[in-house]
């Protein structure tokens, strides 16, 4: 067992409390329809359009703060929607372009390491430039200052957005740098589970832009890291009992759609 029974408790009360405040947050689609109340009932269709709404927001409602739990411990620093640092180097921001360029037309493969490398020798060199990056969905830095900075995505990521999670994750990385260009930093893109399961993840969209061993972490990968070798297990166990002990006042909070 990775995460301690304390922990597993502390990981449960994270997502109750996550549920809690999405329900007080939800107002339901207002959109009328007669045909789907009939035919399933204003109660399930409220339960539809509330999942629908809680998909939208998984991962800062529900994924970030589970995984904000699950690392502290483990972790010296950890942060969710951290800010990243407002310059890059006009050199640094050339190399970017020429790695996108360069990997989207086949002209070279991913390789991370060879792509920090690359940033690290210009991080500071030309005109420092203020950049607006997007947050940092998940930070942690480990007790030999490794930084890991992680983006949460969907499990089925559209692939005409690759190039932009590229460019975000070599822009983070060329942001830690002109701040401190010694730092041994990794940034990566999170998938919280597969959908495919128990067949393996399908990464071959994904083979073409990045460097599936260092930029992807999917499912076990993603929570066992965080949390130590078992965590994801662990995870579902948390998921399963914050539902069981929810189970009232979801059928509650639904119950009163049915005669409206």
């Amino acid at each position: 067992m990775a995460l301690s029974p304390e922990k597993k408790r502390q990981v449960t009360e994270a997502l109750k409390l996550s549920l809690s405040r999405k329900f007080e947050t939800y107002q339901p689609e207002t959109e009328n329809m007669p045909f789907h109340y009939r035919l399933l009932g204003k109660d399930r269709m409220a339960l539809f359009s509330f999942i629908q709404s809680l998909n939208t927001t998984f991962g800062t409602s529900i994924y970030e703060p589970v995984a904000k739990e699950i690392a502290r411990g483990r972790f010296r620093r950890v942060e969710t929607q951290a800010n990243p640092y407002n310059q890059i180097s006009s050199d640094a921001h050339v190399v970017i372009q020429n790695i996108v360029d360069d990997i989207s037309t086949a002209a070279r493969e991913p390789d991370k390491e060879k792509e920090l490398v690359e940033i690290r020798a210009v991080c500071t060199s030309g005109e420092m430039r203020n950049v607006k990056l997007r947050k940092i969905d998940i930070l942690v830095q480990d007790n030999n200052n490794n930084l890991f900075l992680m983006d949460i995505k969907t499990v089925k990521p559209n692939i005409g957005n690759f190039e932009d999670f590229k460019r975000m994750l070599l822009s983070w990385a060329a942001a830690e740098m002109a701040r401190n260009p010694i730092v041994n930093i990794q940034t990566i893109i999170a998938i919280p589970y597969n959908p495919y399961e128990p067949e393996p993840y399908n990464r071959w969209t994904m083979r073409g832009m990045f460097d599936l061993k260092k930029e992807i972490l999917v499912a076990e990968e993603l929570w066992n890291f965080l949390g130590g070798p078992g965590a994801y297990q662990d995870l579902l166990d948390c998921f399963e009992t914050a539902g069981i002990e929810l189970r009232s006042v979801i059928d509650d909070y639904f119950a009163r759609f049915r005669n409206n």
